[in-house]
């Protein structure tokens, strides 16, 4: 089982995703967050097809999908951690940490 954790930014939501292979056609999700809309989106997300991860495009997926039909945040980075999870538990992608750091300076050219 993979276990992915995703501190989703300034809304200050944590969300944590289990994702467990199921043979070689599915991978079961588990979604545990503290946003309400995710909370709703996780229902619908029980199980992601193999293939849709292998050969998905983004935006393009059922995982996509589902949460943009909850989710009004277009950058929420929830949808791309669960395919991560998932490929990873698929064993289609080594769990690796991926990550986004940011800060904002001072430009000369913002005054």
């Amino acid at each position: 089982m993979i276990v992915g954790k995703v501190d989703a930014g300034a809304c200050g939501f944590q969300t944590r995703i289990e994702a467990a292979a199921s043979g070689m056609e599915t991978v079961r999700i588990h979604i545990e967050s503290e946003c309400p809309d995710i909370q709703k989106a996780a229902a619908d997300l029980k199980e992601i097809a193999i293939m849709e991860l292998a050969f998905g495009k983004i935006g393009a997926t059922r995982v996509y999908e589902t949460i943009a039909r909850y989710c009004k945040h277009a950058s929420c980075p929830v949808p791309m951690a669960i395919l991560k999870s998932a490929e990873a538990a698929a064993g289609i992608a080594l769990p690796k940490t991926v990550s986004l750091t940011m800060e904002k300076i001072e430009d000369e050219r913002e005054r």
